[in-house]
């Protein structure tokens, strides 16, 4: 079988995070749009993993998603597309290259061109979420911080863009406890990432991410994973924030703050697991997504993102959490690429 591999790479000039750690000693959060431009690209090493991966049963060619990949995939037409590609600019930028196979009837892994739009929009998933009565925290939608007026609210406030993925946008100053400091996050959101702010009534408990896989009846959860907040250094909010991800998380530091398994009650794993598998219905999530849930004051579960485009880094030391799972439940990294590319070929027939 012919497969494309189609993806958005990184710039080469030195790794990732040691470019954001020295870019973000210099600058202030109110430049992070400058740090944070490439969070959601992915590394070459990652690409050629993933390339590796498919080439152990397919013939697999490269076709990077910038603006000639519409006339690549039609000289190519390959019998499929991995799609890991996030996209060049906009809010519907996840949904491009979908939208593009679709015209082009060419099929593809993952999730449509409207399950990946409505879940970078953060505020759209939630009203999704609160219409199926599945906890998510309240929520408010801001262009510009004088619409604060009049409202009413139970501090700390968490603000973030509303259309980001990797952590983009949220750092330390994102956990507001007092107008002025909802003020200035919701302006820095606007001006930055020219965009609306998401705010969230801020869940104080414990966090998990949720990893995926298949469709029907044949949706596996594997192992849940707990961002442990009590290993972090002192003095870190625990949130898993921009400067968490890229700058104390990097596969040279001894940054081991998850559990996988997560040591977890069963009653709770239940609940988290049953929430997580509505969610990817509710959503029409197909082959794979990444669900991070975070507890509320009550101990209860609340969805607070959902990722169709997980990431999927393969050094085990830089704690990618989709492939964390899957070792976890047994899986090597080349059964979970494959695993993914089997499910899309079963949706559309190709087996």
């Amino acid at each position: 079988m012919s497969v494309a591999l189609t993806f958005n790479v990184k710039p080469e000039s030195e790794t990732f995070s040691e470019s954001v750690s020295s870019n973000f000693q210099q600058s202030s959060q109110n430049e992070s749009s400058k740090i944070d431009q490439f969070a959601e690209w992915d590394t070459w090493e990652t690409i050629n993993a993933v390339k590796d991966a498919l080439s152990i049963y397919h013939d697999v060619t490269l076709i990077e998603a910038d603006q000639n990949a519409f006339e690549k995939f039609k000289s190519v037409r390959p019998d499929i597309v991995f799609n890991i590609a996030e996209g060049l600019k906009g809010v519907n930028r996840e949904a491009q290259i979908p939208a593009m196979l679709e015209m082009l009837d060419i099929p593809y892994t993952g999730s449509d061109a409207l399950t990946l739009g409505i879940c970078l929009d953060k505020s759209r998933t939630k009203e999704i979420l609160s219409y199926y009565n599945i906890p998510n925290s309240k929520f408010f939608i801001y262009d510009n911080p004088s619409q604060l007026n009049g409202n009413t609210f139970n501090f700390p406030l968490f603000v973030k863009p509303i259309s980001e993925g990797s952590s983009k946008g949220i750092f330390s100053s994102s956990v507001t406890n007092n107008l002025d400091e909802l003020q200035k996050e919701i302006e820095r959101i606007n001006n930055l990432y020219n965009q609306p702010a998401l705010v969230e009534e801020f869940l104080p408990g414990r966090e998990f991410t949720v990893a995926i896989l298949g469709n029907g009846v044949e949706t596996k959860v594997l192992p849940i994973i707990e961002v442990r907040f009590d290993k972090y250094p002192k003095g870190v909010l625990p949130i898993y924030s921009f400067e968490t991800k890229w700058i104390l998380d990097t596969k040279e530091s001894d940054f081991d703050v998850f559990d996988c398994p997560a040591i977890i009650e069963k009653e709770l794993e239940n609940k988290i697991i049953d929430y997580c598998l509505k969610t990817y219905k509710v959503l029409r999530c197909q082959d794979w997504s990444r669900i991070d849930v975070r507890l509320d004051k009550n101990g209860q579960p609340n969805i607070i993102e959902i990722n169709p485009l997980p990431g999927i880094m393969p050094d085990p030391r830089e704690n990618s959490s989709f492939p964390k799972a899957a070792r976890a439940a047994g899986i090597s990294y080349e059964e979970m690429i494959n695993t993914v590319l089997f499910s899309a070929c079963k949706r559309y027939n190709l087996l």
